[in-house]
């Protein structure tokens, strides 16, 4: 009887996203935006790289984990821009099974990876401002390249299990997925297996990665910020919060929209606002990082200068 349930269920081969509508003018507008967009935040994220790479003076570590925050928004929107910019243009919008869950894989690794690249960040700044002493000893080439390495490899292996048990769930006939990407809760309503489990797992997870990298990031700027105001000279003070509220301001807008996606047991929310607050994280933090990063920072800005003066 196993095997007839089995044959029971049409295996889907692929899935259609319906996308953010089906109105050519608006479509058209949304492909513009997105692709300027896009476009901006890869060069934007290369200058970082390129610009850290050449410049000696930028060799510390907050430079060097600037970088491998840049390389990560450029893995992570390609991820998922350059599928929205051909359905956009495209009659038929689908993706493959394999394709969807390879997306919804370097999705949910990258995000992964990110959360904990900006508690690490938060960490250097932390030894920086609060432990200036110390910051030599505390921060070595060592200790930076086993926390860069540590975020990227735990972020890799943090994608596996949502993925896996997505992969397993028994899709039926239907296979219409109301979003602009494979994310993992459009998925799951569309299953027709019972995915209590699943998502309970998901959500501990989740739950796990987002609110421990969250709660490690928010102490450390506690620290610094309570740090900052016994510093008595107000430019003093003025010079150090600025380098510290930049990164702040991208882990808020990073954490809010992830944490009111994803920790939360009943994925109930409307789909146009679920694409709305994944617009915010696949789309515009990306490009918020070398924006908030680069402008913000006056040793960026000098060693860009130089590197321009010099080609």
């Amino acid at each position: 009887s196993s095997f007839e349930e089995m044959t029971n269920v049409t295996t889907v081969l692929e899935f259609r996203l319906l996308g953010f509508t089906s109105n050519p003018h608006c479509q058209i507008l949304l492909f513009t935006v997105f692709l300027v967009i896009y476009i901006l935040t890869i060069l934007g994220n290369i200058i970082i790289i390129l610009v850290v790479t050449l410049e000696p003076q930028l060799h510390s570590p907050m430079y060097k984990f600037l970088k491998n925050l840049s390389f990560l928004e450029v893995c992570y929107t390609t991820t998922i821009v350059p599928k929205i910019l051909a359905d956009l243009l495209a009659k038929r919008k689908s993706i493959s099974f394999s394709g969807c869950m390879a997306q919804l894989y370097y999705f949910v690794s990258l995000g992964a990876t990110e959360c904990y690249l900006l508690a690490v960040m938060a960490y250097d700044r932390y030894l920086a401002v609060c432990e200036p002493l110390h910051y030599g000893v505390a921060m070595t080439a060592e200790t930076y390249t086993l926390l860069a390495v540590g975020s990227w490899v735990t972020g890799v292996f943090t994608g596996f299990l949502p993925c896996l048990m997505v992969s397993r769930l028994h899709f039926c006939s239907y296979n219409l997925i109301d979003h602009f990407f494979c994310d993992i809760s459009p998925l799951l309503k569309l299953s027709c297996s019972d995915t209590a489990v699943t998502e309970a797992v998901i959500f501990i997870l989740s739950l796990l990665v987002l609110s421990s990298c969250f709660v490690l990031t928010l102490v450390s700027y506690l620290l610094i910020i309570l740090s900052i105001l016994k510093i008595p000279s107000a430019s003093g003070k003025r010079i150090t919060f600025s380098t510290c509220s930049s990164h702040l301001m991208v882990v808020t807008i990073y954490y809010g929209t992830m944490i009111s996606m994803y920790v939360r047991p009943t994925y109930n929310l409307s789909s146009e606002l679920n694409k709305a607050v994944s617009v915010l994280y696949t789309v515009v933090t990306p490009i918020l990082n070398p924006v908030i990063y680069s402008l913000r920072n006056k040793a960026f800005k000098k060693a860009l200068e130089k590197i321009v003066i010099r080609y």
